[in-house]
């Protein structure tokens, strides 16, 4: 049985300095292109997750220094940071907190359009599906249930610490935004090299 691996955190205020001074380390940020639009750190590379595990070989020759993985609050970047290690890449942290913690801290983003964080958007819809079968179980024996499964769900959703509500949502055309295309970002990780 291996041991498990320690990962490696970097503070919202330690990143924020070394960005100040002009020894930000590349920062790779593993959301959503939806999420990354609405509010991301200056000078972050886009590379979701699935996109980052998919491409981790080509994205290696690329990331010779340090790299500081970047999501909403932290558990994705876990992941790539993990995904990226086993790929064999030294140098690397994960932004505490994530993107909350950053901005809590007021450290400066970029915006774009606002939207609904994912978890906003899962507690509206299965707060909806709760309601509505609530309701209309008064009527209707039996549909009350289907709550029922919903709070399962998300009971289960809390103690695997994934959503799979989350994501089948985050399928929706409104959540997607335009696509990662990683030869983009390799070519813009090549010209800051």
């Amino acid at each position: 049985m291996s041991a498990k691996r320690t990962v490696q955190s970097i503070s919202p205020a330690v990143l924020r300095g070394l960005t100040e001074e002009g020894r930000a380390p590349r920062l790779l940020d593993v959301r959503t292109p939806a999420e990354f639009r609405t509010a991301h750190i200056s000078g972050a590379y886009n590379v979701p997750l699935h996109t980052l595990r998919e491409h981790r070989a080509e994205l290696l020759s690329h990331l010779d220094e340090e790299v500081v993985l970047v999501c909403r609050s932290g558990q994705r970047a876990k992941e790539a940071e993990q995904a990226l290690a086993e790929a064999g890449l030294p140098n690397l942290r994960v932004l505490e907190g994530g993107m909350n913690a950053w901005e809590t801290a007021g450290a400066p983003v970029n915006r774009g359009p606002e939207r609904w964080d994912m978890e906003r958007q899962v507690r509206l819809v299965a707060g909806s599906i709760v309601l509505t079968t609530g309701l209309v179980g008064i009527l209707v024996p039996g549909v009350h249930l289907v709550g029922t499964a919903v709070g399962a769900g998300l009971t289960y959703a809390a103690l695997s610490n994934s959503c799979a509500m989350g994501v089948l949502l985050s399928k929706l055309p409104y959540n997607r935004g335009p696509r990662t295309d990683i030869s983009t970002v390799i070519a813009g990780l090549r010209a800051t090299a």
